[in-house]
């Protein structure tokens, strides 16, 4: 991947972490370019990596080995009918982390017969420990597979989808995931303070406790079922707690929101897809 020139459309938070991470990984910043409207995010971008800045998405899409597109999903479908001649001529790897936009309408507005991998990166990836899903359609070889993969892992892990409407459940899964983990961390914060606790140390015990366990659990080889049943002692504080959160029935209610954040992705994908 060394050699493989690098366009990204779209300057945002994303773009900036993924460029950070390859930057990090030993990618030569001359062999990335990036365009946006933006044009004081280019100069921001250019002046922190010395990336190359392109004047129009044309000139990037021409440039590119691998064009990533890191824009708003509702401006898509116009960012890539105006690369469309380009991206046939060039037949670059189209990587795309517009969340929600399927790769058919994709494909569409880049002409059809297109090499794409649709990303689903979550927001811990803006401090290289994200978690991303992919999903390559059958024009993508597996070297640029391999690229793909190497690509999103300067961010954080990565994971294979074999069917793209599971998508929609990585969406509500780890793309939603982090603010259902800052709301049970809110809560906990707010309960520890109720119970005599300044707002500084409920702050942080809180936090480290939550980053303990989950280095516990990525750590470990044992699931998170036994993980939980090690620390939770017969007769203890932490098994009278935990009988509160399933008498409340905590199960059925995260099972009940990932099944709507799910049901919304698919939605909003559907529409992305009509309205264009």
């Amino acid at each position: 991947m060394e050699t493989l020139k690098i366009s990204f459309i779209g300057a945002g938070n994303m773009a900036n972490s993924l460029i950070g991470g390859l930057l990090a990984d030993g990618k030569a910043p001359a062999s990335i370019n990036i365009a946006d409207i933006n044009q004081e995010q280019l100069r921001t971008l250019q002046q922190r990596f010395a990336v190359t800045i392109c004047q129009t998405n044309r000139e990037a899409a021409e440039a590119a080995d691998i064009l990533i597109l890191a824009v708003k999903p509702q401006g898509l479908k116009a960012v890539a009918e105006e690369m469309r001649d380009s991206v046939q001529t060039k037949k670059p790897l189209v990587i795309s982390i517009a969340a929600g936009v399927r790769e058919q309408d994709i494909n569409r507005w880049l002409g059809n017969n297109v090499a794409i991998v649709r990303a689903m990166p979550n927001t811990p990836a803006l401090i290289q420990t994200g978690a991303t899903a992919l999903y390559a359609n059958s024009k993508v070889s597996q070297e640029q597979r391999n690229t793909a993969e190497t690509i999103l892992r300067a961010v954080g892990v990565t994971a294979w989808l074999d069917e793209e409407r599971h998508m929609d459940t990585v969406t509500a899964l780890s793309g939603s995931g982090p603010a259902y983990f800052f709301l049970f961390m809110e809560a906990m914060e707010a309960a520890g303070q109720e119970l005599g606790l300044d707002a500084e140390t409920a702050r942080l015990l809180t936090l480290q406790t939550a980053f303990g366990a989950t280095k516990m659990a990525l750590e470990s080889s044992e699931n998170c079922a036994t993980l939980r049943q090690r620390v939770t002692s017969p007769g203890g504080t932490t098994e009278q707690a935990l009988r509160v959160f399933e008498t409340g029935d905590l199960r059925k209610l995260i099972k009940q929101a990932i099944n709507a954040a799910a049901k919304r992705s698919e939605e909003l994908a559907q529409q992305l897809g009509e309205e264009n």
